[in-house]
Parts: C-alpha cells; structure tokens; sequence
C-alpha cells in the first residue's frame, strides 16, 4: 500500500537535474513526475482513487537513464490496464500512449536504445519514445551506431527520419527536459478519439504498478488502493491466486467473499493467538503482525479500522486501514452480500482467529506502490525463478528510498514505508510513525510466491538473508 510522496518523487527527479549545453559526456534529464501527472489526474478523475499514484510513480522511474529499455513501454501497459478496468477512459489511454513516447533520460547525451518486445496492449502497437534534441541521434547509448540492436524501433525496418521523431512528435526530436504532454495532446495513432473507441486491444493483465527493478514494471497489478496484498494460500481467500488475464468480472465476486471470509477469521483472533512470524491480520479493528510468535498490534489512525478488502483488478485480496463504510462499499460492489464479513454485520472486524485458520489466509505481504520498485502482488501464474530476483532488487530500491524518507516528509493519506526503522502510515498529509517490536525494524521485503515486495517489521539479518536468496547482492539497499 505504499506509494511515495512527493519528497521521494523529487529525491529521485534528482535525476532531473536539467543539463548544460551540448557535450557528448553531457546528463540530458528531465523532471520524470511531469512526465505522468496528466495521466494521474486523469486516472483520478476516473475513479481510480488510490491505484494511480504507484502506477505514476513507478512509470516516471522508466524514465530515468538506469531503467530498462521496455520499462516505460511496460509501464504504459499498466496505464491501459488500470484504464480498462475504469470504462476504458479514453483519456487515460491518450495520456498512456504520449507517455509511452516520452524521451528519456540519457546518460551521456547519446540516443537512448528502443524497445524491441511487442506491448501487451494493442492500443500501444506502433509507439515508441522520442529522443531529446541534444541527444547524438547517430549514436546510442553504449556506442551502438544506427543499424545496430536496439537503434530501429520494433516492426521497422530503417533508421528513423527524422531521427529522434516519435509518433506524437513526428517533426524530429523533443526539446532538452521537456515533456511531450505540453507539446501535444495527440498521440499520433488512430485509437485516441471517445471511450467506446479506445477499447481496443486485450486487458490481458489486472496489471499495473510498478517496476520491479529493470523487469518488472508491468508486475504491479494495482493493487487495492496499494495496501498490503495479502499472498495466503487458504482456501478461504483467493488472495495472489487468480490468472491475470482474467477480466474483472471473473473474480470480482470472488475476491469480495474472500474478503468475507478473511474479516470473519479475523473477528475470532486475539493478540495471545498462536501465530507463524510474517502472519498479518486485523485484530481488535488493530494491524496485526506475528513477530516471534506473537501478535504485534498497531492501531489504525482515527476514525478507521483494519479489516481485508478484495483487488479490484487481480484476484486476491488486502489488508488494510480504511473506514468501515469505504469496506462494506468496496465488497458490496464485488456483488457479494452481507456486509463485511457475510454475516450481514455492518461493524468492523474486532478481534482476529485461531491463527490456525486465518494464519495462512491473514498471512500477507503488503504491496509497496513505490517509485521505482514498488509492486503489488498480483496473481501469479509463473514461477518464482521469473521474478525472484526482480523482487530481490526492487525490495533494495525501496530500502534506499525509505532512507530519504522523514516523519516530516510531505505524503498522500494511505501511504506506508518505513521511517527510521518505524513502520509508517500518511494520515491527513502527514506521516504517523509506529515503532516496530523490540529488535526488529521495518524493511521492505521480496515476495517469494509471486512478483512484488512487501513492507514488514522484521529483523535486519532477516531482511539480508531474504533478500539474498533471491540472488540480489548488495545487502538490504544493494549498495553494500
């Protein structure tokens, strides 16, 4: 449930500085955020609540030099995807699909390669991103002269002319740090026009947030309102299981009983109920985790209570703060019926299960929606060697952003990360800051059973020893 605030938007546009003059050792850049604050507007417009931050936010990390060169292009998918699952809004489509053409950050002021995988969604066919003027359009990044791999975008079969043109911006190159979006509002496709037209292509994932390092920026899944995506395996929730080529409808209902299921559990557990360490649940309307056997609670800030909600676009479920009146609303409209827990009870879930059997199913990992790495779980059909150690190095991205982070840092209600080892939640604009249990400290965390990471309150040896093993190297933050 963690998407980043502003402080840590700026932080990491500290890759926006905005170059000098022509020089082949040169840094073009740009301020990354602009790059998707129109289409985050719009995706809020639409419904989107809490989903269109994380996915903005990791889709303005493609932009920066490091990434991947179908990272942006994956973010757009996410875009499309989240749109899809909002009426097929035309406008965060349009906006997608500029975004996509965006030009990215050089490192040396060199062309910056294309990518050469086919997108997931149709709408995105035929894009690619345009080059900054002060780029040498002759040479791309690496040394690769025009011909080379990665210098002729996908279903092309000559150099670009002009260089440096894109479809949105067909007259050559984009000025130095400028964003695409203020030049045009036109894509340069013919897809762009009402919603019943942009609807085109397939929604083959309930996709969307954030990059996992360098391959997985089209793993997010957005996540219901970015909160912690509960993986449990128990036969009473669908959470991280369902296919995500599965339209909305095929696991809507699902996912709100589901989330039944999980509040009814929760109300028969209590904070001296047997646990395995890494459980969460919700427990007296408090945050629970199991650390070292025991139930560590955290109250929810005032006026909401801890209870589990179905994914909107991905089968599973989350736990979370919310108020009780936004979870009954969220369930009811999955079409299952009886309030919270199935029972027809209007109230929060009060006090949580023989961890026996809400343990698995309370058992989860929170969704980090974070630039530059957060992911949600989604559900997840591959194996673990395809996205370990995607996982792995998203998790240390996370780690080295939540250091830049302070209880003063500027944020959006609902936000989670940690906060000098404190487990963080943002109410009404501010940062509010739970101590983890004694020798334990918040950490993100990788996902072992599906792409994404989780924020927990463990122990520093626990956070490396996981984040080893997925073949990360560098310690928590990979710096070491």
């Amino acid at each position: 449930m963690v998407q980043f605030t502003q402080a840590l938007i700026f932080a990491l546009a500290t890759a926006t500085v905005r170059a000098a003059p022509l020089s082949l050792i040169k840094r073009i850049a740009q301020t990354t955020i602009d790059s998707v604050t129109p289409w985050e507007s719009a995706c809020t417009a639409a419904g989107g609540t809490t989903q269109c931050n994380p996915i903005a936010v990791a889709a303005a990390v493609t932009l920066l030099a490091a990434a991947g060169p179908c990272d942006q292009q994956k973010s757009g998918d996410a875009m499309i995807n989240l749109a899809k699952t909002l009426n097929n809004d035309a406008d965060m489509i349009s906006l997608a699909q500029i975004f996509v053409q965006q030009p990215r950050n050089s490192p040396n002021s060199q062309a910056v390669p294309y990518c050469q995988q086919a997108p997931q969604n149709s709408e995105l066919n035929g894009l690619f991103q345009c080059q900054f003027q002060g780029s040498d359009q002759t040479t791309f990044v690496g040394g690769v002269k025009v011909g080379g791999a990665g210098t002729i975008p996908l279903g092309q079969k000559t150099p670009l002319n002009p260089a440096g043109s894109c479809p949105a911006n067909p007259s050559g190159p984009v000025p130095d740090g400028q964003q695409l979006n203020t030049i045009t509002k036109n894509p340069g496709v013919a897809s762009s026009g009402s919603k019943a037209s942009s609807s085109t292509g397939s929604n083959n994932s309930g996709a969307g947030a954030v990059a996992a390092g360098s391959a997985s920026t089209s793993s997010a899944a957005g996540s219901a309102a970015s909160s912690k995506a509960s993986k449990g395996s128990s036969s009473t929730s669908s959470t991280g299981s369902g296919s995500s080529s599965a339209s909305s409808s095929g696991f809507a209902l699902s996912n709100g009983q589901a989330a039944q299921k999980l509040n009814a559990q929760f109300a028969t557990l209590s904070a001296s109920s047997s646990c395995t360490s890494g459980q969460e649940a919700c427990i007296g309307g408090a945050f629970a985790q199991c650390v070292n056997g025991a139930f560590v609670t955290t109250s929810c800030a005032g006026g909401t209570t801890c209870a589990a909600l179905p994914l909107v676009n991905s089968a599973g479920t989350s736990i979370t703060c919310t108020t009780t009146a936004d979870a009954e609303a969220r369930i009811a409209a999955t079409g299952a019926t009886g309030g919270l827990t199935g029972s027809g009870s209007a109230s929060a879930p009060s006090s949580a299960s023989s961890a026996k059997s809400a343990g698995s199913a309370a058992k989860s990992a929170s969704s980090n929606n974070a630039a530059s790495a957060s992911v949600s779980s989604k559900g997840s059909s591959s194996s673990s060697s395809s996205f370990a150690l995607s996982n792995g190095q998203a998790a240390q991205k996370l780690n080295a952003q939540f250091a830049t982070l302070s209880a003063s840092s500027s944020c959006t209600s609902g936000q989670e990360a940690c906060i000098g080892g404190a487990f963080a939640q943002c109410v009404n604009g501010a940062f509010v800051t739970t101590s983890c249990a004694g020798g334990t400290t918040c950490a993100a965390l990788p996902l072992v059973n599906s792409a994404g990471t989780s924020i927990t309150c463990t122990t520093t040896a626990d956070a490396q020893a996981r984040i080893a093993a997925t073949g990360a190297t560098g310690g928590v933050t990979g710096s070491n």
